[in-house]
C-alpha cells in the first residue's frame, strides 16, 4: 500500500479520511476540506495510505501550527489515526516515517498527547516505543512528546497560557472547537446547543477561526474541547455522558 499525499489539486477528489460514511458530519467534512487547502500554502501535510480506510497522519511545521506551542525548527504532528483492519501491520510506523523523511532538515517531531491513550489523541504508548519522550506537560493531562533529529536541539515547550488547564469562563458550559477536525461543527453546534438547551444550562461555543486564536487556549488542544464551570470535562464529541456525571 503506497502513502497519498493530499495537495490542493487532488483533494476534491479524494477523501479525509475521518467521517468518510457519516452523512450529519458532511458540512464538517468539507469545511475540513476547505481548511485543508488554506494550510497547505503554510506547509501542512497531510498523509494518508491510498486505501478507504482511517489511516493517516497530519503535520505541520511549529512556525505555522495552530497549537501552542513554543520553540523552531521542529514538525508538529497535529492529527495521527491508524483504525480497525489497518491497526498491527506497521501502517503507523510507516506514515511516521514519512513525517521523519519530512522533517530530515529540520531539528526533529513533537506531538501533543496525553498520560494515557484517549479519543482524537496520538497514542502515547506509540509515541514512547518509537523512541519519543515526554519534553513538557500540561493540567490536567495533556504531554508534549518529542523525538530529535539533531541531539544539540533545544526542544519545543507549551506555551504558558495554555497550562491552565480551565476557562476563564465559570458560567455552565463552555466549548472550544476548530474545523481542523470533520466531526466538530456538527456535535458542537448541533448535538452540544441541543443537550444545554434541554438541560436549561447557559452554552458558549467559542470557534477557533485562525492561528492566533489558537494560540490562545487555555490547554494545548484545538480540536475540540468542552469544560463545566470553568473545569475542562472532555475532549471528545459525544459529551452528554461526561457531563450527565455533574449536570445530573
Amino acid at each position: 500500500m503506497e502513502i497519498l499525499q493530499l495537495t490542493e489539486e487532488n483533494i476534491e477528489d479524494e477523501h479525509i479520511c475521518c467521517a468518510i460514511s457519516d452523512k450529519k458530519c458532511l458540512d464538517g467534512y468539507q469545511t475540513k476540506k476547505n481548511w485543508l487547502k488554506k494550510e497547505f500554502k503554510n506547509g501542512y501535510k497531510f498523509q494518508k495510505l491510498d486505501v478507504r480506510g482511517k489511516v493517516f497522519i497530519e503535520y505541520v511545521p511549529i512556525e505555522k501550527s495552530w497549537l501552542p506551542l513554543e520553540g523552531s525548527n521542529f514538525m508538529v504532528i497535529n492529527c495521527f489515526w491508524v483504525s480497525g483492519q489497518f491497526k498491527g501491520q506497521g501502517n503507523g510506523k510507516k506514515l511516521l516515517k514519512q513525517c521523519l523523511d519530512d522533517a530530515k532538515n529540520m531539528d526533529g517531531i513533537v506531538a501533543i498527547s496525553s498520560d494515557k491513550k484517549r479519543p482524537f489523541m496520538s497514542d502515547p504508548k506509540f509515541l514512547k516505543y518509537q523512541g519519543f519522550e515526554i519534553i513538557d506537560e500540561a493540567p490536567p493531562f495533556f504531554k508534549l512528546w518529542g523525538l530529535k533529529v539533531n541531539p544539540e536541539a533545544t526542544y519545543p515547550k507549551i506555551k504558558e497560557s495554555a497550562k491552565l488547564g480551565t476557562c476563564p469562563d465559570n458560567d455552565g458550559i463552555t466549548a472550544y472547537y476548530s474545523n481542523t477536525c470533520p466531526f466538530t461543527d456538527f456535535y458542537t453546534n448541533h448535538l452540544l446547543r441541543e443537550y444545554a438547551a434541554n438541560k436549561e444550562v447557559p452554552l458558549t461555543i467559542n470557534h477557533i477561526k485562525n492561528r492566533s486564536d489558537a494560540h490562545k487556549m487555555p490547554i494545548p488542544w484545538i480540536i475540540n474541547s468542552v469544560f463545566y464551570k470553568g473545569e475542562l470535562v472532555t475532549l471528545e464529541m459525544k459529551v452528554e455522558r461526561h457531563l450527565d456525571k455533574l449536570i445530573g
